[in-house]
């Protein structure tokens, strides 16, 4: 990949606007971060920065090692080039040529160089220096293509044929197009805009099969719709967001299926071959702890559950089965210092358990196999319910017991 060891942040406000003030609320932020007519696109060198690293050329903030800014433009680390005003996508194609630039306010896609960029900065073919004295790079020497795409291009997704996928948010849609030769794209199909499908409505991201990876599929790709209108019964103010799956292998695109989601703005999602999957854990080995994939020393086999107690320290060693917890019943003291130590036993895959002790905010989900621990302080006196809040099995409610802080 040409962009190997770079990375490309989007940014917007280069007008550093704070909106409007008592005296002129009418120049709010809208109006006043955009009126410049270009936005800047940060141009990271990865490995440069790795190297200063290494040299101890760092300082420690609040245990983070930082590369300062007058730093990062001695060594060459960062550099700018103008992009579309008010940007909202950068991404990368799969050979890592070409570095695809949204920006709302813009109906064209800006395509960068990334053998041209490296060049401006060896050249060093600038345009100047921003407020902070960051080496603005020509954005004609790093150019390599603008596509006209429609109106309020966001985010982009690639397949293995060379073809790009944008959304349009003004114009609800999106719009297909083609990558230059790098991308195995014949000249004279390359940088044309060749397909448009309105979808419903105001896509903001989306997914395509392994899009934004090395070996893209192809095949499908999935509208993120922040809005769902007319697509569904209305049954209230608030609608779903909307997902469509749309066919990449007909001869124009093609909505396949319409999914309502219930909650949440659809933002960034992979989409990967199936077939990948068959390898996945079905079920934890037994006493598994998932953050080291190992035996958790704290994992208790049935039999062997029990309730340890030193000075003002309580550990309980459970398990978890359908359709009980053992013990059921853990008696503490006010100020006892208490482990849950909790092994799911089962076996079967999906038999999830939940543990919860409403009274003191605790609730936790245990998959086949795993083993949670939980630390608490018995700071308030009383008889606390303690449950399984994932249904299991046909008694999941006589799946309770009782937690005690005496007094």
């Amino acid at each position: 990949m040409t962009s190997d060891g770079f990375g490309f942040i989007n940014s917007y406000n280069t007008e550093m606007a704070t909106g409007g003030t008592l005296d002129d609320p009418k120049q709010g932020l809208e109006s006043t971060s955009i009126a410049n007519d270009f936005d800047f696109m940060h141009v990271i060198d990865w490995k440069k920065a790795a190297e200063i690293v290494s040299n101890g050329g760092t300082e420690d903030m609040n245990g983070m090692k930082m590369i300062r800014l007058d730093v990062a433009i001695k060594e060459g680390v960062l550099h700018i080039v103008p992009e579309p005003r008010n940007p909202h996508g950068v991404d990368v194609s799969p050979s890592g040529d070409y570095i695809v630039v949204s920006g709302k306010l813009d109906p064209h896609a800006s395509v960068f160089s990334a053998e041209k960029l490296k060049a401006a900065i060896a050249a060093k073919d600038y345009d100047g220096t921003d407020d902070f004295g960051v080496p603005i790079l020509k954005m004609a020497s790093c150019l390599e293509a603008q596509v006209e795409l429609g109106n309020g291009p966001l985010h982009s997704q690639f397949d293995d044929k060379g073809n790009v996928y944008t959304s349009l948010f003004v114009d609800s849609a999106v719009a297909k197009w083609t990558l230059g030769t790098k991308a195995g794209v014949a000249e004279a199909d390359a940088w044309k805009k060749v397909d448009h499908l309105p979808v419903n409505y105001n896509i903001g991201h989306l997914c395509a099969a392994e899009g934004d990876t090395v070996n893209p599929d192809g095949k499908y790709l999935i509208a993120l719709n922040k809005w769902s209108i007319d697509r569904f019964p209305p049954l209230g103010t608030l609608h779903p967001q909307n997902f469509q799956l749309i066919d990449l292998e007909s001869a124009s695109m093609t909505i396949l299926a319409d999914m309502p989601i219930g909650m949440g703005e659809p933002h960034y999602t992979q989409m990967i071959r199936a077939d990948k999957l068959v390898h996945t854990i079905r079920v934890y080995e037994p006493g598994t702890d998932p953050l080291t994939m190992s035996k958790s020393p704290f994992a208790t086999d049935p039999g062997k559950e029990a309730i340890e107690r030193s000075g003002k320290e309580v550990d309980v060693y459970m398990t978890a089965m359908r359709s009980h917890t053992t013990p059921d019943i853990v008696e503490v003291n006010l100020g006892d210092l208490v482990r849950f130590h909790i092994t799911n036993i089962e076996t079967t895959p999906d038999a999830t358990h939940g543990f919860a002790i409403p009274g003191y905010n605790i609730e936790t989900s245990l998959d086949p196999g795993e083993v949670v621990n939980i630390e608490m302080e018995a700071n308030r006196a009383g008889s606390f319910a303690m449950y399984c809040s994932e249904f299991c099995s046909a008694l999941h409610l006589e799946m309770q017991g009782w937690f005690l802080v005496k007094p």
